[in-house]
C-alpha cells in the first residue's frame, strides 16, 4: 500500500476546522479570480466573488469529508453530490477548473508531502466522478 493510501485522519493532519476553511476560503478566491465560468455556477456577493453560504456550506461538506465533525451531515443530510451536481453539466474543462483552483488553495496552504499526494488524488478522483457531460 502506498503512503498515499496510508493517510488516516486528512482533517486532523491539515490541521482541523480552522485549516479546513482556510482552505475553503483559498480555494474560491482562486475560484472567483481564475475560473469565470465556475464562478457563474454559484451564488455571487456584489463583488462577484463566491458568496459567504457557498463557502460556510462547501467548508461543512469538507470537513466531514476530511475525518472532522460531521455538522454537514446532520444539517443537510447525505451529500449524495452526483445528486446535487446534476443539473449542472461538469464536462472536463470543468472538472480541470475545479481542479486548478484546488491546487492553487492547496499551494497556498503549502499542504505536501504524503497529505498532499492523497488529497490531490482524492480530489481528482471526485472530480472526475462528477463528469456529466462531454467535453
Amino acid at each position: 500500500m502506498s503512503a498515499q493510501n496510508q493517510i488516516d485522519n486528512p482533517y486532523e493532519l491539515i490541521g482541523g476546522e480552522e485549516k479546513v476553511r482556510a482552505l475553503v476560503e483559498h480555494f474560491y478566491d482562486a475560484m472567483s479570480d481564475h475560473e469565470p465560468a465556475l464562478t457563474a455556477l454559484h451564488q455571487c456577493d456584489e463583488n462577484g466573488r463566491v458568496d459567504r453560504g457557498s463557502r460556510d456550506r462547501f467548508a461543512l461538506f469538507l470537513i466531514g469529508w476530511l475525518g472532522g465533525p460531521q455538522t454537514y451531515m446532520e444539517r443537510h443530510g447525505h451529500p449524495r453530490l452526483r445528486m446535487r451536481h446534476g443539473k449542472v453539466p461538469v464536462n472536463a474543462a470543468m472538472r480541470d477548473g475545479w481542479l486548478r483552483s484546488m491546487k492553487k488553495a492547496l499551494d497556498t496552504m503549502q499542504v505536501q508531502g504524503n497529505l498532499r499526494g492523497f488529497l490531490d488524488a482524492r480530489f481528482a478522483e471526485v472530480a472526475e466522478f462528477l463528469r456529466n457531460a462531454e467535453g
